[in-house]
């Protein structure tokens, strides 16, 4: 944003990402002031593990190059590492400086408290825990085992990609009674699809 200060001319007040150690610092420049350009490419690496604080990468056409970053350096990315993902690596005079996830990535729910109804406090939403060990927020009907879509730049909810099918109580029993009594009408695969399509209902869809 621009600052006018008195009887000087206007700055732009900048925030910078150091692209060696990641330390991200603001200055202030004149709008006429001119840089020289980053030299940057970029290439395919695949994450492999993670020990400590210290994450472990190979390039995708040469897996016998082996390369580490530190969590300090990679930041807030790290919470959407999982093994074996293709991601661009950012390279900098030969040296890779830091790395750039996909924008939107699936992601298993391995943690989800059940939904309460009328629980609308937090505007409808509540914290699931993913496979990498982190929590966001996601819609209250986001179940334990659904596979969801996360916005890796904001760290956001966007859809639910897949989802376990988890039957009420009375629902078991309905279903009970019907493989009993009605096996030739009990559709399972046109159950999944009716929930499916209330779901898209309720969401607006």
């Amino acid at each position: 944003h621009h600052l006018k200060m008195q009887q000087r001319r206007p700055t732009v007040q900048v925030k910078m990402r150091n692209v060696i150690n990641g330390k991200v610092l603001e200055r202030n420049f004149a709008q006429s002031d001119v840089f020289e350009e980053a030299d940057i490419e970029r290439t395919k690496v695949k994450f492999l593990y993670n020990h400590k604080e210290q994450y472990w990468f190979v390039y995708e056409k040469e897996p016998s190059k082996r390369f580490l970053l530190t969590e300090e350096l990679i930041g807030e990315a790290t919470k959407f590492l999982k093994p074996n993902t293709i991601l661009d690596a950012i390279e900098y005079n030969g040296k890779i400086t830091n790395i750039e996830l996909p924008v939107k990535m699936e992601f298993k729910v391995v943690e989800a408290p059940p939904a309460i109804r009328g629980d609308t406090a937090q505007g409808g939403v509540k914290q699931v825990k993913i496979e990498t060990g982190a929590h966001i927020n996601a819609p209250l009907f986001i179940n334990q085992d659904d596979i969801i879509r996360i916005n890796t730049e904001t760290g956001e909810y966007v859809e639910r990609v897949e989802k376990r099918f988890v039957p009420t109580p009375i629902g078991g029993a309905v279903n009970d009674f019907l493989v009993k009594n009605f096996s030739n009408i009990d559709d399972i695969p046109f159950t999944a699809q009716m929930e499916d399509e209330l779901d898209n209902i309720a969401h607006g869809k």
